[in-house]
């Protein structure tokens, strides 16, 4: 046992990929083998995960826990180097969750290739595990990378009749984020080497945060970042990717696409753009709100008129992470505190509707809502579970979606300048997003059963409200109970609110020997690399 506590986030990472190798194994003809193993794994990836709650601090100066450090190329000062943090806890027990939930719900809907399919999910768990746990640029890099191909390969194969479309739409966008970002990281580490006495290349972030930069360099460095993040999220205007991949992805892409891929974005910013690049961040930050109040607006606006369900989720997407960019771009512990609790509660609501979409189209084979209607004395059962989620997305108060947005709106009324006016804006495309996810409700669940089909649809069974019950559980949990969560995350976001608040007010005045304008990080935000076990650093 200890020494599985001593290298649980190695565990963690490898153990997916691991499984994946077993299944490789498997005879394809047994599919219900492949099934059961791809769940075990999944599960026990889930268990394993859960013992990272007690890791956490709730008070005191940030730090990261359970890390692991091991040289891995030393010449280049890559570095096997993981931790983990109020940031990046909760959105791999999110991941960790929801892959059996997906593998469950995929079993009556992937008929073809499904050694392959569970493959991919495994996989991607391990990449976006790695993505989550990474402190080496270079490392975090290659992880980032190795989402890429399960999902563009999940989308593609299993997908709607434009998954091919969709699919080369949804990497070309990545890959020119990531390409970048590759670029801002070598020129980042090339940077540290020339400035290092004795000069030694190194990727590791914690040290990287405390690189003088030029302020030119730090808006360029910066832009390199937010821009592949930006994509991720995705921020408008680079959403455009989003609402083909979901709509032509199978309904457990969607699910992990909405509810942990996204959040990358987000993560990305909270761990890299802003400590990185302080002074840059609190330069960029008007823009970012501006993009992110945009988002809200247009998401919610253009979800009121879509037809099709599943594509309705997707748009409304764009609105609810343009609440989580708000509260990161505010640079305040409510508005970091509120964005991290807007993508957990996304990740949940949005996640099961995709579930619930998934259902009726199994059922129908549609996903128009014309082709519904008065459903809910058909199917009772799934019209509560409906509701409750529909409730969960507009923010009911006593749901999971209600905290989060409270806490961007506060957070970004906190910030000096555009926050005030960005948060009036925000609240105004809450009342929207209201709007037409109620309107969504009413059209298939009230009226009158219209076509003869729908009055036979059969209700949700044990089977499907079995996986679906821990999101559902969640929902009242995380609305309820916010106190487990927010101060968590809010250790991790004290320190990135104390750099940017810094640089805010020092940005840029900061002069070298040479008479050139650097900018230096005002505060460490990590003293060193802690472990909780006795012993100091791995």
């Amino acid at each position: 046992m200890e020494t599985l506590l001593a290298h649980l986030l190695t565990v963690l990472i490898l153990l997916p990929v691991l499984g994946s190798l077993v299944i490789a194994y498997l005879p394809g003809t047994r599919p219900r083998l492949i099934w059961r193993a791809a769940l075990v794994v999944s599960m026990a990836e889930l268990l394993v995960s859960l013992a990272l709650i007690q890791f956490q601090p709730v008070g005191g100066a940030a730090s990261l826990q359970l890390t692991e450090r091991c040289d891995w190329i030393p010449a280049w000062g890559i570095q096997y180097l993981v931790g983990v943090d109020g940031f990046s806890i909760y959105l791999i027990l999110l991941t960790t969750l929801l892959t059996p939930i997906v593998l469950l719900a995929s079993q009556r809907s992937i008929r073809s290739h499904i050694k392959a399919f569970t493959i991919c999910f495994l996989v991607l768990e391990t990449g976006i595990v790695g993505s989550l746990s990474s402190l080496d640029l270079f490392l975090f890099y290659l992880f980032w990378e190795i989402m890429l191909l399960p999902m563009f390969l999940i989308i593609g194969v299993w997908g709607g009749p434009s998954r091919i479309y969709a699919a080369v739409k949804f990497i070309l966008y990545t890959m020119i984020g990531s390409l970048l970002m590759l670029v801002a990281i070598l020129y980042l580490a090339h940077r540290h080497w020339t400035l290092s006495q004795p000069q030694v290349w190194t990727f590791n972030v914690l040290e990287l945060y405390n690189t003088p930069l030029e302020p030119t360099e730090q808006l360029w460095l910066f832009a390199a970042f937010a821009l592949a993040f930006a994509i991720k999220v995705p921020l408008f205007p680079f959403h455009t990717w989003l609402p083909d991949a979901h709509t032509e992805a199978p309904t457990g892409g969607s699910v992990i696409l909405a509810a942990v891929l996204l959040k990358l974005g987000g993560y990305g910013f909270l761990r890299f753009a802003l400590p990185l690049f302080p002074a840059a961040a609190a330069a960029f930050a008007p823009l970012l709100m501006l993009l992110g109040v945009t988002g809200i607006l247009y998401g919610a606006l253009v979800s009121w008129k879509q037809e099709d369900m599943k594509r309705l989720v997707a748009f409304s997407s764009v609105s609810h992470l343009g609440f989580a960019m708000l509260g990161i771009a505010s640079a305040t512990v409510a508005g970091i505190q509120g964005a991290m609790f807007v993508m957990l509660a996304h990740g949940l609501s949005t996640g099961g509707l995709f579930l619930l979409v998934g259902m009726l189209y199994e059922r129908r084979h549609t996903r128009m809502m014309e082709d519904y209607g008065g459903l809910m004395a058909v199917v009772p059962n799934m019209s509560w579970v409906l509701r409750l989620l529909t409730f969960a997305s507009v923010g009911l108060p006593g749901l999971c979606g209600f905290v989060g947005e409270f806490l961007v709106l506060l957070g970004a009324s906190q910030n000096e300048g555009w926050g005030r006016p960005a948060a009036v804006v925000a609240a105004f495309g809450m009342i929207v997003s209201a709007l037409y996810m109620l309107h969504m409700f009413g059209r298939v669940m009230h009226g009158e059963v219209v076509h003869q089909e729908n009055r036979t649809l059969a209700d949700m069974d044990l089977y499907e409200f079995g996986y679906l019950s821990p999101v559902l559980i969640l929902v009242f949990v995380l609305g309820l109970f916010p106190g487990w969560i927010l101060p968590r995350v809010g250790t991790a976001a004290e320190r990135v609110v104390e750099c940017v608040g810094t640089a805010r007010r020092y940005r840029l005045e900061a002069m070298d020997s040479h008479g050139n304008f650097v900018y230096s990080m005002p505060v460490r935000l990590y003293e060193s690399v802690p472990d909780l076990r006795q012993g100091g650093e791995r």
